[in-house]
């Protein structure tokens, strides 16, 4: 990295491994550096520790050795207290959108600003007024305009409109860094590219740090600055997605390009009709409200 752009930095991965138990390393001696307003991707089939070093990322997982630094904190370091203050600031976005199904949306989405309440404030749920107001101004931002829909159970949602609750969860938590985990694995080829369009919005207008693991490559080619693949636990290629060549995909993916695309073909068409059927009971619910 050029000495001078330091001072870009908002992610720095140094020399980190994580295995778990007696197994073999999930992820070794990571290097990487993630600069401010970067949208990077990690890349890769299952099982190859994309999911490992985003959780690291984040201390949700913590290394076994090595160190992660954001914005300048290094975590390892910190005290409870202060991880928990530095992962205020580092969005998160998860596959299954994890949110409290008995909650309302409205909740679902305060409860991001639980990081910034007092312990009595936090454990009763005792949100102010201008959390509520955070909380509707970051639905209406993630395309969910509807007062209606705000005082609605989390589990009578379509899978789409969980996943923006989810984002907009993560936007009042005004962060500095979004670490997503496969989040548009779930929904059908329509919905991605909206909650796609949605992320990369969002990290231009904010000048945010993305760091998103995926394993649809023509996502990956068509909204990464930067892409890096994993295989075995390291890291296999690094650059712009301009360079993910027939021969760098079938070295990732361990199958030619062909195939691969062949594969998401049909992962799309399995999702569309998971979506089609989670829509549907999305609204038998609703209409039994």
């Amino acid at each position: 990295m050029d000495e001078h752009s330091n001072h870009d930095v908002m992610v720095d991965v140094r020399n980190v491994t994580k295995a778990y138990g007696n197994a073999d390393p999930a992820i070794k001696n990571i290097n990487l550096t993630f600069r401010k307003g970067e949208f990077i991707v990690l890349l890769g089939p299952s099982g190859v520790g994309k999911s490992t070093l985003l959780r690291c990322l984040n201390f949700l997982v913590q290394p076994t050795s090595g160190d992660i630094v954001i914005d300048g904190e290094v975590l390892g370091t910190l005290s409870k207290k202060g991880l928990l203050a530095a992962r205020h600031h580092i969005g998160m976005i998860f596959q299954e959108f994890n949110l409290v199904n008995r909650m309302s949306v409205l909740m679902n989405v305060m409860c991001g600003r639980l990081g910034t309440l007092p312990f009595w404030r936090a454990l009763t749920y005792n949100f102010s007024r201008e959390d509520h107001e955070a909380a509707v101004r970051a639905l209406i931002r993630a395309g969910l305009e509807d007062p209606e829909l705000y005082l609605r159970r989390a589990d009578t949602l379509s899978g789409g409109q969980k996943q923006r609750v989810a984002i907009a969860r993560m936007m009042v938590q005004e962060p500095k860094v979004i670490l997503a985990d496969e989040p548009i694995a779930s929904l059908d080829v329509i919905m991605r590219t909206q909650i796609m369009d949605l992320i990369r919005d969002i990290a231009d207008r904010e000048g945010l740090t993305v760091v998103m693991s995926l394993h649809q490559l023509d996502i990956a080619r068509k909204y990464a600055d930067r892409v890096i693949a994993l295989a075995g636990g390291q890291v296999t290629f690094d650059g712009p997605p301009t360079e993910l060549t027939d021969e760098v995909v079938e070295r990732v993916f361990m199958k030619p390009a062909s195939a691969v695309e062949q594969d998401l073909r049909a992962e799309e068409a399995r999702a569309a009709a998971e979506a089609a059927k989670s829509s549907n009971e999305a609204k038998a619910g609703s209409d039994n409200d």
